[in-house]
């Protein structure tokens, strides 16, 4: 087959492909020429190319969670890998399979005076798993074969146990273009072994039996159906609580699924009823800084977490031990060591609390005025039956935090880093593998136009649907406390705007519609999600009072506050 003269560069391509690196985004450019070429030649290896970078990091993150594999983000050199940061970042603390290659100019011309060059080693050093040079030549069967062992050892880093993003930096001299004739070699793909620690249930078992006051957060994870059943069994135990956000894709009617929800109806003088001894944790991130917050103050007797990602992370301020394997293995063991104590009825009372606030959403509901809340209850019942919904940051993942979670869907957000760019390529990259499903998107404002970009590609499939709610700002500071004290509330923290979407979906070939009612979301509805009439993405931009929203969500909490 053809493929680049520069030998390191192919064997390197060949031994991604070894590691189950099969799809990459390409970003345009002259120093990754010879990159670009080993991939696309290459028959097992995808490529889609993504003009923007900081869009395409966060495409390639978006099909790495769909892909459960990772995926390889490709740029010229310079600035070029500056922009992929955020993606690193968000990919770091998400625990998710990010490899990027970067071209670079020889070393000799680094600082000095040569175009489009900057020091590129060591930029990520503090968000990623590994890193290391690539040789553009190899010259003998002992330098292939130790090219391939340190890329070995790289994906060992970036996918095994705690995953995360890995770097590969690849110094190329002119000519850059030129290609040769190489033997075509199939991949042979590296075994995935993974190493679950030992541990000793004696002191955590005798601790779990005498304490009446037990609970399991969930944090971020993908679905689980294996984890899903110990969970509902352990949630059987009428002393222990489990706690979940949507976020987590863990539904049963056990468990405690909106904690602010809940956690809001707790009064003043019960709170300590309601504080666990003993803590398990599980996943990733926590959105509920209201959790966080009451955790931190229970004066927990042991926290345990488990998992291998972030192993001293102590969100929590009173861990005890962290038990590097998965989740299902540990609790299985609680399971068996312990079995169902029953000592206390602190799991029922969190869900007592619980059932008693849904009672009261209907009637809220009812008569809510028109705002961001009463649009969160209306598009997320009109959510497809298994499709991925993407939610972005600040207030919309917050507010969808406040409804039950559907059981067919799946939940992403972008909860590492938990910033607001990125959102939107990430769902477009994740409707690209995901692509026999409906993705998709509720983003506010702020977010989407922050990064329209990730409208500019030639892949946006047909089974996007974005729901812009535009309220003319970042609404979330309105709603935190703090900003709204300050004088300069609108014009630093909100940034009022009134930029509107339908322009941007002309340019980039995007169904547009427009609604500033329910009545008017519910008479489009079936024409937003009807597949048959369109081949392109389609955007609802759902226009809300942004002088209402706060209030109507304040009246929310309060009145489910006194609930008895």
């Amino acid at each position: 087959m053809i493929s680049t003269e520069k030998s390191g560069v192919s064997t390197f391509i060949q031994a991604c492909l070894d590691n189950k690196l099969t799809h990459v985004v390409c970003s345009p450019g002259s120093r990754n020429a010879a990159i670009i070429i080993a991939l696309d030649e290459h028959p097992e290896i995808e490529t889609i190319v993504i003009h923007d970078e900081r869009s395409a990091g966060f495409y390639a993150l978006g099909m790495a969670q769909q892909l459960n594999a990772p995926v390889g983000v490709v740029c010229t050199s310079g600035s070029a890998m500056l922009n992929y940061y955020p993606a690193v970042a968000e990919a770091y603390y998400q625990c998710v399979p990010l490899v990027v290659i970067s071209a670079d100019r020889p070393h000799e011309w680094v600082n000095h005076g040569d175009g489009q060059t900057i020091v590129q080693k060591g930029v990520y050093e503090n968000h990623i798993k590994f890193e290391m040079e690539v040789p553009e030549m190899v010259n003998s069967l002992r330098d292939i074969n130790s090219l391939k062992s340190k890329v070995n050892t790289a994906f060992v880093a970036c996918n095994r146990g705690w995953k995360g993003p890995v770097h590969f930096n690849v110094p190329i001299s002119e000519p850059l273009y030129t290609t040769v004739e190489i033997d075509f070699i199939e991949s042979e793909p590296q075994p995935i072994e993974l190493n679950e620690e030992e541990f000793d249930l004696t002191s955590f078992s005798k601790l779990w039996k005498s304490s009446q006051r037990k609970m399991i957060i969930c944090g971020q994870s993908p679905k689980n159906t294996d984890l899903l059943k110990i969970l509902s069994d352990l949630a059987k135990d009428t002393s222990v609580a489990v706690l979940v956000e949507n976020t987590s894709n863990l539904v049963d009617g056990r468990f405690i699924q909106c904690i602010d929800r809940t956690l809001n109806a707790i009064e003043v003088n019960e709170i300590e009823a309601y504080k666990p001894e003993v803590l398990i944790s599980i996943g990733g991130a926590i959105v509920s800084k209201r959790i966080k917050h009451f955790l931190r103050s229970s004066d927990l007797k042991s926290h345990w977490k488990i998992g291998f990602e972030f192993p001293e992370m102590d969100t929590y301020r009173a861990l005890s031990k962290s038990v590097k394997c998965l989740p299902k293995t540990f609790l299985s063991a609680v399971i068996n060591a312990c079995g169902f104590v029953n000592n206390s009825t602190f799991g029922n009372r969190w869900k007592q609390k619980d059932y008693l606030v849904q009672n009261e959403l209907p009637e809220f509901y009812s008569g809510v005025a028109y705002s961001d809340l009463a649009v969160f209850d209306i598009i997320l019942d009109y959510l497809p039956e298994d499709s991925l919904l993407h939610m972005g940051n600040s207030s919309v993942v917050r507010y969808c935090q406040l409804f039950d979670p559907i059981k067919s869907i799946s939940y992403f957000a972008n909860r590492g880093t938990s910033g607001i760019d990125g959102s939107l390529s990430t769902a477009c990259g994740a409707a690209i593998i995901a692509n026999n499903k409906y993705n998709v998107m509720i983003t506010g404002d702020v977010s989407f136009f922050y990064d329209s970009n990730a409208l500019w590609s030639n892949y946006l499939n047909e089974n996007l649907r974005i729901i812009l709610i535009n309220n003319g700002g970042g609404g979330i500071f309105k709603i935190i406390d703090g900003p709204a004290d300050t004088k300069q509330l609108d014009k630093y923290f909100v940034t009022k705007q009134d930029a509107k979407a339908k322009s941007l979906c002309e340019a980039f070939n995007v169904e547009y519609f427009k609604a500033n009612s329910i009545e008017e979301i519910e008479r489009q509805m079936a024409q937003f999600y009807d597949a048959s009439d369109s081949k392109c993405p389609k955007l609802m931009e759902i226009f809300t009072p942004s002088n209402m929203n706060d209030k109507i969500l304040k009246q929310f909490f309060q009145s489910m506050k006194v609930i008895k």
